[in-house]
């Protein structure tokens, strides 16, 4: 248990495993809330698979769990990427893997855009995407700025502009379009989502778009949890 702290801006994070095996940052689903427990509820717990042959680090996104930073008009998905990539340079680490489940998929994504060179590869389980859910996605918004809302002077203002520029817009992954996407060259593991707020075609477009994929459609049941989590580690194992 950890916090990088950087003015006020506070991380928490969670590192499992030795610091010599290859590194694995997970981004945890729970959309805005997205935090370290919720993997506790999800159909297996990657830190749980991984820490024995590699260096987990789970992270409480900002103004999530453990985790906060001041609310900006121009706040979006790539303040998160920069987030992510100053806890890695913190922990002095130069590689990575990246698995994100739900709103771990955009993330993943905005990692790739910005340091491809350091992204080894990536797993998505069950991104979330664009798919006549807007409404949805505004909502989700509303319920995790409202608390925060009682207790920060911001303005209204400053909300709905970073409320657009995460969920506004019509590019079906939020924060990269479909050309970025099909120009990747990073191993991606897919494993689809199927209901509202991670759609099915989210994840089949990234498989039909991109160049490196492997895509899962059954996970999350018993019959097919096993041999996902072996298709996982496999696939973790392959490209480090």
């Amino acid at each position: 248990m950890a916090e990088y702290i950087d003015g006020d801006r506070i991380l928490y994070f969670e590192e499992y495993g030795s610091k010599d095996a290859p590194s694995v940052l997970l981004i945890a689903p729970g959309g805005m809330k997205s935090a370290i427990s919720f993997w506790n509820i999800t159909p297996w717990n990657p830190v749980e698979q991984l820490a024995d042959d590699f260096h987990v680090v789970a992270m409480d996104q900002r103004n999530a769990g453990r985790s906060s930073a001041p609310i900006n008009a121009d706040d979006g998905w790539h303040t998160y990427t920069q987030d992510q990539l100053d806890l890695m340079d913190h922990l002095g680490i130069k590689q990575f893997h990246v698995a994100g489940m739900c709103i771990g998929g955009p993330y993943a994504f905005g990692l790739i855009a910005a340091a491809s060179e350091r992204i080894l590869s990536a797993v998505l389980f069950q991104t979330i995407g664009r798919d006549n859910n807007r409404s949805e996605f505004y909502e989700m918004f509303d319920q995790w700025a409202e608390p925060l809302m009682q207790e920060r002077d911001t303005p209204a203002s400053a909300w709905s502009s970073f409320r657009e520029n995460m969920y506004g817009g019509d590019r079906v992954f939020f924060n990269v379009d479909e050309a970025f996407v099909a120009e990747i060259t990073t191993p991606l593991l897919v494993l689809m989502g199927n209901d509202v707020y991670h759609p099915q075609i989210s994840s089949r477009l990234v498989a039909k778009l991109a160049r490196n994929v492997e895509f899962v459609e059954h996970w999350t049941k018993d019959r097919d949890k096993i041999a996902a989590m072996d298709a996982c580690y496999a696939f973790l194992e392959n490209h480090s």
